[in-house]
């Protein structure tokens, strides 16, 4: 396999996006990361036994600040639409959300660091395995490796479609939401379909649960209230036609603008699911929650920095008034060490992140470096 040398960021890319996996499952790419990066001669590589997570370490010559810099290699389970060269080789998956871009920027700059590596202090580049089910940062701080350096600064970006190829986006304090999914099951018991009075049906439970959860949305982003359930699977019973349901499933993800105000909500979702369920004796629930997301809150200072970063790459800086609504794992790392997660317009006539025809677009890559180099300056 070609080194990193070999490759223009294009080439690394394109092989990543071939190379797309579903988190938790990125073996191949691991592998491909993994050799790119020995070529580029780090202090050290780490890796984990229960993630494919790495971390590559720079150390410069003299003391100074520890910086981390993320890139997400995970895919999501969308089929590919697009007719190119490099397409996904995995039916099913394909890297929809640009996490071979952001990978890509993070190879280019552990390449950067090899040909000029940091006077001060130390770069960890952090390849970050199963972003998308909002495992990786957990499974990261779970393994107590960044307790041993300590980050001063923590940062990562994330391409925006339907913005000018280039803008960096940030806003202090929340940028993305706090996010949460959760899975309803309730259990009566079924009967013959042509008795469906002996039946204990989950329906009128289930209905009341979900409309009454979605009489909590306040859709108004300005406020600091704003949440939004969304009702994503509503289901009662099977395909079996002579059989009266007894069974039912919801299914639905929770945002807020902070993760205050999402604990706030999951209090309410449990309370109203056991109100209900009381209502009709016999009805069994219970209630799991998964794919949490925390709320990425951008230091002040942080976020100065990364202005100040990309007004001296002469790239267009726009601040944000409102975060966005949806979450990103690195949200739990800014929760831990100061630092930002910013924006970088991947193009105006760009498809939506998760659209089939998304494609991250190479143009984007050097200037990706650039900003990340010039934050390590």
């Amino acid at each position: 396999m070609c080194k990193i040398s070999d490759f223009n960021l294009s080439d690394i890319r394109h092989q990543l996006h071939r190379l797309a996996e579903p988190s938790g499952e990125e073996v191949r790419t691991h592998a491909f990361i993994l050799e790119q990066l020995k070529a580029c001669s780090p202090s050290r590589i780490l890796t984990f036994g229960d993630t494919q997570s790495i971390i590559a370490v720079f150390e410069g010559e003299e003391p100074g600040r520890t910086l981390l810099f993320r890139g997400d290699f995970d895919a999501v389970r969308v089929e590919e639409t697009i007719d190119v060269p490099y397409a996904s080789e995995m039916a099913g998956v394909a890297h929809k959300c640009g996490h071979d871009g952001h990978a890509t920027i993070l190879l280019g700059l552990a390449r950067s660091l090899h040909q000029r590596p940091p006077q001060r202090g130390r770069v960890l580049l952090f390849f970050q395995a199963a972003e998308e089910t909002g495992q990786g940062a957990g499974q990261l701080l779970a393994t107590h490796c960044l307790d041993a350096y300590q980050p001063d600064r923590v940062y990562a970006l994330h391409n925006i479609p339907g913005e000018k190829l280039g803008t960096v986006l940030g806003k202090p304090g929340s940028f993305t939401c706090s996010v949460v999914s959760t899975d309803i099951v309730l259990q009566g018991h079924s009967a013959h379909a042509a008795e469906p009075l002996k039946a204990l049906s989950p329906y009128p439970a289930a209905r009341a649960i979900a409309d009454k959860l979605l009489s909590l949305n306040n859709y108004d982003m300005r406020s600091d209230h704003y949440r939004l359930l969304t009702l994503v699977e509503f289901r009662v019973g099977e395909q079996a036609y002579g059989v009266a349901a007894g069974d039912g499933v919801l299914r639905f993800t929770l945002r807020a603008k902070d993760d205050a105000w999402l604990q706030q909500t999951k209090k309410e979702v449990l309370q109203i699911v056991d109100e209900e369920v009381k209502k009709v004796p016999g009805l069994v629930s219970s209630q799991s929650w998964k794919e949490y997301f925390a709320a990425s809150d951008n230091h002040p200072e942080a976020m100065a920095e990364v202005r100040d970063a990309a007004l001296r790459s002469s790239l267009e800086y726009k601040e944000l008034e409102l975060p966005f609504s949806w979450g990103e794992d690195f949200g739990l790392l800014t929760q831990h060490y100061p630092g930002a997660l910013f924006g970088l317009g991947s193009g105006e006539c760009q498809p939506s992140l998760h659209h089939p025809h998304f494609d991250f677009p190479d143009e984007l890559l050097p200037i990706g470096v650039r900003l990340f180099r010039e934050l390590v300056q």
